[in-house]
């Protein structure tokens, strides 16, 4: 073991030595070629990039940093965390049981209550987000900086190492001065001189695969923004259906102590978002916020419209929708502001107007 350690220690003397001799001129250096040179950058800038967006996509999934700890060091574990409560299930919580305690048959009480149930459903659909993005998302890029890209330096290293043995190779052979001396550092050079190509054949194959990781980054990206949408959704349309809930209260509960009973609740515009997106959060377009909506309510007429977004049924008297679809829509006495009927062949039903695009 004794010996095996001084060997050791003899190496990373020499590799000391050389890489010194390098940095102080008095060594050759074998320069890479520019197209190994590139894939390097590329490779680093990947790997720094990567870590950054991961690091900082935890964050955004779990703002808590020790939560994030303990998470991590059950992970390394190889246990499962505990189950907690998240902050939209605790709020939920709090409302609830307030209402409760205030009375469910109280204007306050209820909507406590029901601003607690959507606010747990609200921490649900979190959770859900935070697993698919750990799965579709952060783990990919969590194998690229363990595995792959520690292969990528390994090999790196080794290449160095190569490298330094041919330019201190190459270094004996401009030393020697016997013709037996120069026929064995000539003999030297050459089988390092092979030993560096064939390293730096295995690094740039290696590096090379970098164009592989992106375009499956690239997927993975794609899965995270698919999961954000879909949360996104479903949180505005649990907000959405709060609201309607809220809003069926008498407007003397709805007002301030300080304001007058009149004062109408204002209503929640949707967020717009990209066309280009395989699926968006429903948006209220020109045509509903016109006089379209208005004329049709006030008239005992039809309109087509055409079904921007997918919507399911929650009951039996509503009308499931597919995107692009047109349908037959009128309204009805009495109806909710929000709701049409929607009619298609022999099926009807209400639909909400924030799916829909009045055609001419």
């Amino acid at each position: 073991a004794g010996i095996r350690c001084e060997e050791v220690r003899s190496d990373l003397c020499t590799e000391r030595t050389k890489f010194t001799e390098e940095k102080l001129g008095q060594a050759e250096k074998t320069e890479l070629d520019a197209h190994l040179e590139n894939l390097l950058s590329k490779a680093e800038c990947t790997k720094l990039w990567t870590e950054k967006i991961m690091k900082q996509t935890e964050v955004l999934l779990q703002p808590n940093p020790n939560a994030r700890i303990e998470e991590f060091v059950y992970e390394k574990l190889d246990r499962k965390a505990p189950s907690r409560m998240n902050n939209p299930e605790l709020l939920g919580q709090y409302m609830i049981d307030a209402g409760n305690e205030f009375g469910p048959g109280t204007a306050y009480g209820n909507a406590l209550i029901k601003c607690g149930e959507t606010q747990k459903r609200i921490g649900t659909a979190d959770r859900e987000l935070i697993q698919t993005s750990a799965i579709n998302f952060l783990t990919p890029l969590r194998n690229f900086i363990e595995g792959d890209y520690k292969t990528i330096t390994k090999e790196r290293k080794l290449l160095q190492n190569k490298r330094l043995d041919l330019d201190a190779a190459k270094t004996r052979l401009k030393k020697a001065k016997v013709a037996e001396a120069r026929a064995a550092s000539e003999q030297e050079v050459r089988i390092t001189q092979s030993e560096f190509d064939r390293q730096a054949e295995i690094t740039r194959l290696l590096l090379e695969g970098i164009s592989s990781t992106h375009a499956h980054h690239l997927r993975c990206l794609n899965d995270f923004v698919e999961a954000q949408m879909t949360y996104y959704a479903q949180c505005y349309q649990y907000m959405l259906d709060l609201q309607k809930q809220l809003g069926s209260f008498p407007s003397t509960f709805l007002s301030n102590n300080n304001q007058s009973s009149s004062t109408p609740v204002q209503s929640v515009s949707p967020p717009s978002v990209l066309a280009s997106a395989s699926a968006s959060l429903p948006s209220v377009t020109n045509s509903i916020v016109t006089s379209g909506i208005s004329e049709l309510k006030s008239s005992s007429g039809s309109r087509k419209a055409r079904v921007l977004y997918d919507y399911d049924a929650a009951n039996s008297s509503e009308l499931s929708l597919l995107a692009d679809e047109v349908i037959t829509v009128y309204s009805i006495p009495g109806m909710d502001s929000d709701w049409l009927m929607g009619e298609r062949g022999n099926q009807k039903g209400k639909v909400p107007i924030t799916y829909l695009e009045l055609l001419n």
